[in-house]
């Protein structure tokens, strides 16, 4: 992993942990469910832009090496897997 990509998904991550915490005492606290539902949107969307930057650096950095080192299969076998994987999490 690059160090910006993994500098900027430790930095999201804690985000990501401090959000979740937020969300936990509002739930605690018992404030309005609708209040707590646009958090846990908010905590989607970030998972989603983490996701989306590790992706990147992925493709910039492990695809490359692999096609490079004639793993062209394996390497598109695991981005089909990740795809069949999100989809089905839909």
């Amino acid at each position: 992993m690059l160090p910006d990509t993994k500098k900027d998904a430790i930095k999201r991550i804690s985000y990501i942990e401090g959000h979740i915490a937020g969300v936990k005492k509002m739930v605690e606290e018992d404030r309005y469910c609708i209040d707590v539902l646009k958090q846990t949107h908010a905590i989607k969307a970030a998972i989603d832009k983490l996701e989306t930057k590790l992706l990147e650096g992925h493709l910039h950095t492990c695809v490359i090496d692999g096609v490079k080192n004639g793993r062209e299969d394996q390497v598109l076998q695991e981005l089909v897997d990740l795809y069949a994987v999100k989809n089905i999490q839909r």
